[in-house]
């Protein structure tokens, strides 16, 4: 089975101090144990790279360009890259025009695009109100795994 990953998980994976840190790892062990395909996005990198790089006082990790880019490096090592589908624009329109999207929501609706596009039917994150009342993807918490 395929499990989109989401940012979320990524940045409790690089902070030792988030009480998410073991729940996450433990999760996604589990997953890969069960050889489901963990598989991440371009865009859930740059989100990485923009909390990662954010001051710590901004609600960011506060890490260098190349501690940034050295953990997305180690991301490409454990998880599946896929590419950005062609037509992500028009999945993405059609999921803002269907549910009313506006604002920040606007990204996680590019996910959810992503994951429709790539057959992707679970999304692994700790941003559940995110994802609610998608009826394209299956948002679970590292939590419930």
């Amino acid at each position: 089975m395929k499990w989109l990953i989401d940012t979320s998980i990524l940045v409790r994976l690089s902070d030792s101090a988030s009480p998410h840190q073991v729940v996450c790892v433990h999760a996604l062990t589990k997953l890969h144990g069960m050889t489901h395909s963990l598989i991440v996005c371009t865009q859930v990198m740059i989100e990485y790279h923009v909390v990662a790089t954010r001051p710590v006082e901004v609600n960011g990790l506060g890490k260098t360009v190349a501690q940034s880019l050295s953990d997305i490096a180690r991301f490409r090592q454990i998880f599946t890259i896929l590419p950005e589908p062609p037509n992500i624009d028009q999945i993405w329109e059609s999921l803002v025009s269907h549910y009313s999207i506006s604002g920040k929501q606007s990204h996680d609706a590019r996910l959810v695009a992503f994951a429709q596009a790539h057959s992707i039917p679970n999304l692994l994150t700790l941003n559940l109100r995110h994802f609610t009342g998608y009826t394209e993807v299956n948002a679970v918490s590292p939590y419930a795994i």
